[in-house]
């Protein structure tokens, strides 16, 4: 099979100047998706960028001239993700307990599949490269946290969340993706859709919600007497 060498279109994501001749958009997608399919199919650890090179089918200086590293290669692969679907980064139902679950769950089908192996390893490397880490916060991590924050805070304004000071929305951020953290690495437990649908009616009682237990008129239960509720903790028992 003939590979697929530098073209005349095209050029880095992040922005960055080129190097060279421009790099051909097919060659580019073709080695991001080479990288996912190799790392869920045989792991992080055993990516290389030849690896890359030969499923991608261009030549590995192609490869080289763009991206140095694997972990370059898949920094690119997870910041361009999410803009393949921008509408399930950026949901707004009406209802702020379905917006986080659909986010939640948007990002937690994707750990399943290669970007899960991805973001383990590359969080594993980050701890002994601190250039690596704060890529990696900046590029991936920053992102999906601030459009979760966004979230909170419409339902804040919308009168569905109640921020009552004790905990504040980027404690619940953490919360929410620490638990997706917690489980990708320990491997107890799966990062799934139900787990998006209990961490969207947690946050809740833990931001003090309207009609959340310990919320002013609740003393107990999800909904106070005559309410009706509203979003996951008013339509989950």
């Amino acid at each position: 099979m003939k590979k697929i060498e530098n073209g005349s279109q095209g050029g880095p994501v992040d922005g960055s100047a080129p190097r060279g001749r421009p790099r051909s958009e097919a060659a580019r997608r073709s080695v991001l998706d080479a990288a996912l399919e190799l790392c869920r199919r045989d792991g992080y650890q055993e990516l290389t960028i030849k690896g890359i090179a030969d499923e991608a089918q261009v030549g590995r200086q192609t490869v080289y001239r763009w991206w140095p590293t694997k972990q370059d290669v898949l920094l690119e692969v997870l910041t361009e993700l999410p803009h393949r679907s921008p509408a399930e980064l950026f949901p707004d139902t009406g209802d702020v307990y379905r917006d986080v679950e659909e986010l939640l769950g948007h990002t937690f089908r994707l750990t399943r599949g290669a970007t899960g192996r991805a973001v383990v390893g590359l969080m594993a490397d980050a701890q002994a490269d601190v250039s690596l880490a704060r890529r990696l916060q900046e590029e991936v991590i920053a992102p999906r946290r601030a459009a979760l924050r966004e979230i909170l805070e419409r339902g804040i304004e919308r009168g569905q969340l109640r921020q009552n000071g004790a905990v504040s929305l980027d404690l619940a951020v953490d919360f929410a993706f620490g638990v997706m953290w917690y489980r990708l690495l320990s491997g107890h437990a799966p990062v799934d859709e139900p787990l998006a649908a209990e961490i969207a009616a947690a946050l809740g009682p833990l931001l003090g919600s309207p009609g959340s237990p310990g919320s002013p008129g609740s003393p107990g239960g999800y909904g106070s007497a005559g309410s009706t509720g509203s979003g996951a903790a008013g339509r989950r028992p």
